[in-house]
């Protein structure tokens, strides 16, 4: 295996598994630590992965996106513990957006069910989850379902989506930088994520900190559109602040 094979099966490993582990590479293919972390140097400063202390994550782009597996599996303690705190921002919002993907399902399972609540999603999975609640009404937005994601996306939903006026959206996101904003693989998902920022009352964007400083294919917001954002304590506090000068309350929880 020369080395442009092994970079592209450190990749293939990467997005296959979530993660990867410079010290079980090294072991795998008999090479030097060393010299796995030369491969992913030169994969992320060609925007494939991320580095992380002790190994890298692969980035997303048009032509990969993480499945709902992987993403449920990664940072599963941190998304959940965002998802409490992202919930604790509803006030007295009646209608709200729940997008696509795991942390959004989880801040469906953390709102109140006590008090009527009207809440539209693309997300197949999020629209089961509240379904059964007789105090919460869910809106599918209808059209083509993704595979990956199972959601909603096409002129069905977003034109569903500019026939209302929403108090509260919870949005996430790809990759998020204070240069490219907030970004996704998928133009289709793009814009449905685009026209609920443009009628919703608030945004507050939920995701883990590996989400910050990356971008993906498709920009669909600025990071001024976000009212709040929630993440966790990965994402270090000079670098919330660097985001909240653009506008939105950063909280790392």
């Amino acid at each position: 295996m020369d080395a442009t094979q092994r970079r592209q099966h450190i990749l293939t490993m990467a997005r296959r598994q979530g993660d990867v582990d410079v010290r079980r590479l090294a072991a795998d293919l008999d090479v030097a630590a060393e010299t796995i972390r030369r491969d992913l140097s030169l994969l992320a400063q060609q925007g494939l992965v991320r580095r992380t202390h002790g190994g890298a994550y692969p980035v997303e782009s048009a032509r990969f996106e993480t499945a709902l597996e992987t993403r449920s599996a990664r940072m599963a303690v941190e998304k959940r513990r965002i998802a409490t705190a992202a919930v604790e921002h509803l006030g007295d919002a009646e209608s709200i957006y729940l997008d696509e993907g795991y942390t959004p399902q989880l801040i469906a399972e953390a709102l109140p069910t006590h008090r009527p609540l009207t809440v539209v999603t693309a997300s197949l999975h999020t629209a089961a989850i509240l379904a059964p609640h007789p105090t919460i009404t869910v809106l599918l937005l209808g059209g083509r379902v993704r595979g990956r994601t199972l959601a909603t996306v096409d002129h069905w939903a977003t034109g569903m989506l500019a026939s209302f006026v929403i108090d509260l959206a919870f949005l996430g996101a790809n990759g998020v930088s204070r240069k490219h904003g907030l970004t996704t693989p998928d133009p289709a998902v793009a814009a449905v994520k685009s026209q609920v920022v443009a009628v919703s009352r608030r945004v507050v964007f939920a995701g883990v900190h590996t989400k910050f400083g990356g971008s993906s294919f498709c920009r669909f917001a600025d990071v001024a559109d976000v009212d709040t954002v929630v993440t966790d304590t990965g994402l270090p506090a000079s670098e919330a602040h660097r985001y909240s000068l653009l506008g939105p309350v950063v909280l790392r929880v």
